[in-house]
């Protein structure tokens, strides 16, 4: 037997074994091109590797699994858990496969199916338990605020700086209890100067109004990307303290306006997606 390492090219997969034949040698090579890839930047060429060398050897899971990254990173969620779901029924002691699919599952809207993964994954390294912001957003939209709440208390110890961790810790906590308790269980934030977070914090902290947040992102002098990624920000979390507050109109209209008007290329981006079209699924 030879041992692949594919975790050179994608942390988190462990070793994985493949058998010496020439189609198989010659899907590892694919795999290692296709990781190489990937690690470029180049997820199109990435893709089209993978599904090469999974036609020479259908079997090899670290094939799926950079298959699977590839498509995750350019948005196909639907294509890239299939993949992963394939990683999982090849070896299923590849724990990082559950916590990608989980990635995949939170941006298609399946909330509940994405904590289940990434529970799984915990399982297996449960010391990354408080890194897993993920974690508490697949939870809030799940309906699991105490859960939540629990998450992004501990995000905290590793992360203490962070305004969307309060945030997100103020939103599980006014769903589990009320505005008024999240209010006053607000996590203090001092040191994250990426606009407009400092006045994301002081509208959650009852100090300031929503247009203050969207003014904030407006005349903080960026330009380009910068502008558009404050933009964005304000607008999801002015989304996300509407729904708080029981402003469903408000919350689509400045949520609609952050994924239509200002996309980019961040993991948020597709979590507000994510929500959005949860809620016109519901009109």
């Amino acid at each position: 037997m030879r041992v692949f390492v594919f975790a050179a090219l994608i942390v988190g997969i462990p070793q994985l074994a493949c058998a010496q034949d020439s189609d198989k040698e010659k899907s590892l090579k694919l795999v290692e091109e296709a990781g190489a890839a990937y690690q470029g930047g180049k997820s199109e060429e990435a893709i089209a590797l993978a599904k090469k060398a999974i036609a020479l050897d259908a079997k090899n899971p670290a094939a799926f699994f950079v298959l699977g990254s590839a498509q995750l990173r350019l948005r196909q969620n639907e294509d890239a858990a299939k993949s992963f779901s394939t990683v999982i029924e090849l070896d299923p002691k590849v724990a990082a496969a559950f916590d990608r699919r989980g990635d995949a599952y939170l941006k298609s809207g399946k909330f509940k199916e994405s904590v289940a993964d990434f529970d799984k994954y915990l399982e297996v390294n449960p010391k990354f338990a408080p890194e897993h912001w993920r974690r508490g957003i697949a939870l809030y939209y799940a309906g699991r605020y105490k859960d939540g709440v629990a998450q992004f208390d501990l995000h905290r110890k590793v992360n203490p700086e962070d305004v969307e961790n309060s945030a997100w810790h103020y939103l599980c906590n006014a769903r589990a209890n009320t505005p008024k308790k999240a209010r006053e269980d607000l996590i203090p934030v001092s040191k994250d100067s990426r606009v407009p977070m400092k006045q994301v914090l002081e509208l959650f902290a009852g100090k300031l109004k929503p247009a203050d947040v969207i003014d904030a992102a407006e005349k903080a002098k960026l330009k380009d990307e910068d502008l558009k990624e404050a933009r964005f920000y304000a607008n999801l979390y002015v989304a996300l303290y509407y729904e708080s507050e029981s402003d469903p109109k408000k919350a689509l209209e400045h949520l609609t306006a952050a994924v239509e008007k200002y996309k980019i290329g961040h993991y948020m981006w597709d979590v507000a997606d994510a929500h959005l079209k949860l809620i016109n699924a519901k009109k």
